[in-house]
């Protein structure tokens, strides 16, 4: 799809990262880049673990009383403090604004984390982290770009030149998508306003007449039986 459907407001900076951060994914398992989710594995098996403990407190101490548990109660809650002190420095300092982790066909793995340095004008950042086959060659990648790139005037996101940066800027993503690598010397003034418009019109559009088209066929009736006889 050129463009999304809806809308966000474009004044709004944490819509502008949060609709890039999610277009990342989709873009790359489209690919077929094979994703990793052993970032979110942990952070969700640290929330459930202090869920179930203070769930188990709360049982413990309804059926028992507090005098007969709060020795008890009193290990859980550090034990609930410590899962979630962990949680905080696995999110700070582990995760650090991933947005994606994943492997290449081609075999080398990828990891993404994207920040918008407000020191600066409204740009998206992304620090793309790149591990050759089997442990082989590390480098890594600043890719920088301008929101209004790849939105249009009224907050549709428009994906060819999103992917498009993506694809010129990082070669193992531009060995697997070659048709969205642009020239060097095109690469930042591939897509003007103007085309970002026409792109979302034109998907717009295109969306909507399919719909119109499914729900004609949908209500048109079928005829059935032949002329009535008269009596």
């Amino acid at each position: 799809m050129a463009s999304s459907q809806e809308k966000i407001t474009v004044y709004n900076l944490a819509d502008l990262k949060n609709t890039s951060d999610d277009a990342i994914p989709n873009y790359l398992n489209s690919l077929k880049f094979r994703p990793s989710h052993r970032l979110t594995d942990v952070r969700l098996a640290l929330g459930y673990t202090a869920f179930l403990l203070a769930g188990a407190c709360f049982l413990w101490d309804y059926k028992f009383g507090f005098d007969a548990t709060k020795w008890y109660t009193a290990a859980a809650v550090a034990l609930y403090s410590a899962i979630n002190g962990a949680l905080t420095l696995w999110i700070f300092y582990v995760e650090r604004g991933t947005v994606y982790i994943g492997t290449a066909p081609s075999g080398e793995t990828l990891r993404i984390t994207s920040e918008t340095p407000r020191k600066t004008l409204p740009e998206y950042h992304l620090t793309v982290e790149i591990e050759g086959k089997k442990g082989g060659k590390k480098e890594t990648l600043v890719v920088t770009g301008s929101f209004t790139d790849w939105f249009d005037a009224v907050g549709h996101f428009v994906a060819p030149p999103f992917q498009s940066m993506l694809a010129s800027a990082v070669p193992v993503i531009g060995k697997h998508d070659p048709k969205r690598v642009a020239p060097a010397e095109e690469a930042a003034s591939a897509y003007t306003p103007e085309m970002l418009d026409a792109l979302s019109k034109a998907s717009v559009s295109a969306v909507s007449s399919a719909a119109e088209t499914a729900s004609g066929a949908e209500s048109t009736p079928g005829k059935k039986g032949g002329k009535r006889r008269k009596a």
